[in-house]
């Protein structure tokens, strides 16, 4: 998947996965913002390949755990205008 590709379904799975934010996501357009975009969607990418494999328990929780702290990621760059200057 091309990245700009990515960073819009990122851009999507994050919208839908964090409906309070929808708007917020959807308009969003600073660098920080897209990279994280593209984080998750390669995060999201990962974790159901190796939830198709067995005895890869541990690395899916981990891939979950990272989507996680990625959403958390985007709730911050959101909320918080400055975040990606101190984030740099």
């Amino acid at each position: 998947m091309a990245r700009s590709n990515r960073r819009e379904a990122g851009r999507r799975r994050l919208a839908m996965r964090l409906p309070h934010m929808r708007k917020l996501i959807m308009a969003a357009c600073d660098p920080l913002q897209l990279e994280l975009f593209e984080a998750y969607q390669m995060a999201v990418e990962a974790r159901d390949i190796l939830r198709g494999q067995p005895f890869n328990s541990n690395l899916v929780r981990e891939y979950d755990e990272t989507c996680l702290e990625i959403e958390q990621h985007v709730i911050r760059a959101m909320q918080e205008p400055s975040y990606a200057q101190r984030s740099s």
